[in-house]
């Protein structure tokens, strides 16, 4: 009976290990099927800015935290801001998530800042219709244009032209330096560093057939699954190393911008920004000329502090902000002074020329000023304001005392008994103590000149 029971157990035991040993290998294969990891895509339309940058690395972070395996930028510029696009670069060259620009969607272009991207991520993609290229830097002053020198002439038997002329070399260099950066990205990522520089150097561009063919781009996609199933299996260079694409039939997540982005996205604008500049200074100038009206405080410091957010990420000549602000200066000084406008001329005149230049162009391969109807619209607003709700501000202060005790000077009383120096007169309908230095009369007319408590002054 003993081994009978003996041999009971031991059948269970085999039994119990049989099922740890088939339990391996299924509960690694239930660790190994990790559940499916999403392509993430993001849209970058527009021009270049910090937003941009700060939406690529974002999204950049999110795919790498979840293991996604790539990242699709779906891409519309005609380029931006020189840093915002550098440091978009660094982004995508230390990324450890591929990066596919994808210049999307038909009549979309990846013009100036936008080829770089193009050359620096790991897969350069393009959908029909597309264009890339005219990534020549813009230089500060365009020939012919006000404050640019005048074209230098080649002296005599010398073949190089302007080889003295400091905007010359200073554009020569700017070019140059450009020429070396697309070139790096294309040696780095086995483009067409040939046409990268002609692009540069002669503002060349290419359809996105064309591109495909002269090795610009590795892809030509109709839409982002067939984008997804034309690069499966692509072998790619990250920061984390070597790695092959998997994508084909993957599920795609679309990353939308958050609040945050939308905001900072709209007040970037140079519109905006003046706009806002404008109300946060008129709201503190007349809050401060009339105490008590706290609205126009409270709106103007909100405006100003936006503003001057706007301002820190934006290319700010700070010579034409001087200009703007000795405009302001200029108006506000014209209510104090007795000439016939000219100091009001003055300031409009600083404010418009301020408002113009207000942002390095230098900054961007495309122009970045304030709109001229705009600057226009906020000349005659400001002069408006200085002359009319300020001035009104500042007549305000200038008025007599209607009330307290300040408002009983230069009032009439009568005088009801005198005595010597001393009596009692009657202002406003009250009768009060007086004192004056000459006699005075019963009924005789007064004039009140000063009061120290309930003693008036009288003459």
């Amino acid at each position: 009976m003993r081994s009978k029971t003996v041999a009971v157990q031991r059948a269970w035991l085999a039994f119990l290990l049989c099922i740890c040993v088939l339990a391996v290998p299924l509960g690694g294969a239930v660790g190994q099927s990790a559940p499916e990891r999403p392509v993430l895509v993001i849209d970058i339309k527009g021009a270049i800015g910090f937003v941009s940058a700060g939406q690529l690395t974002k999204a950049l972070e999110r795919a790498t935290a979840q293991g996604s395996p790539a990242l699709i930028v779906r891409l519309d510029t005609p380029g931006g801001l020189l840093s915002s696009t550098r440091e978009m670069i660094q982004t995508i060259l230390a990324a450890r998530v591929p990066v596919v620009m994808y210049v999307t969607p038909n009549g979309a272009r990846a013009a100036s800042a936008g080829t770089y991207l193009l050359y620096a991520a790991h897969v350069a993609a393009m959908a029909p219709g597309t264009h890339l290229g005219a990534a020549t830097p813009i230089p500060l002053s365009a020939p012919g244009m006000p404050g640019s020198p005048p074209p230098t002439k080649p002296a005599p038997g010398s073949d190089k032209q302007g080889e003295s002329d400091p905007t010359a070399v200073s554009a020569r260099k700017s070019l140059n330096d450009a020429v070396a950066y697309i070139r790096t990205l294309a040696e780095l990522r086995g483009r067409n560093a040939d046409w990268g520089e002609k692009a540069v150097r002669d503002a060349a561009t290419l359809t996105a057939s064309a591109a495909l063919k002269e090795r610009v781009i590795d892809v030509v996609a109709k839409d982002v699954e067939d984008l997804l199933s034309q690069i499966d299996g692509r072998s790619v260079t990250t920061a984390a190393g070597a790695m092959q694409l998997t994508t084909k039939g993957g599920s795609v997540v679309e990353i939308k911008p958050d609040w945050k982005m939308q905001v900072m996205s709209a007040i970037a604008d140079p519109n905006i920004a003046l706009i806002l500049l404008m109300i946060g200074i008129y709201g503190i100038l007349f809050e401060f000329w009339s105490p008590g009206a706290v609205a126009p405080g409270v709106v103007g410091g909100i405006s100003l502090i936006v503003a001057l957010t706007a301002l820190s990420v934006l290319p700010v000549n700070f010579a034409g902000l001087a200009l703007l602000v000795f405009g302001i200066a200029l108006m506000v000084a014209e209510k104090f002074s007795p000439g016939f406008g000219v100091v009001g001329i003055g300031g409009v005149v600083a404010f418009v020329v301020g408002a113009l230049f207000l942002f390095d162009p230098d900054a961007s391969d495309i122009p970045i000023r304030v709109s001229w109807q705009v600057v226009a619209g906020m000349a005659v607003l400001s002069a408006g304001f200085f002359m009319g709700i300020l001035g009104f501000a500042a007549r305000a202060r200038q008025r007599p005392v209607r009330t307290g005790a300040e408002q009983m000077i230069g009032s009439t009383g009568e005088v009801l008994s005198w005595a010597q120096d001393e009596g009692r007169v009657l202002v406003h309908g009250e009768m009060w103590a007086a004192r004056s230095s000459k006699e005075l009369a019963k009924g005789q007319k007064v004039r009140v000149v000063g009061r120290a408590g309930l003693l008036l002054s009288v003459e």
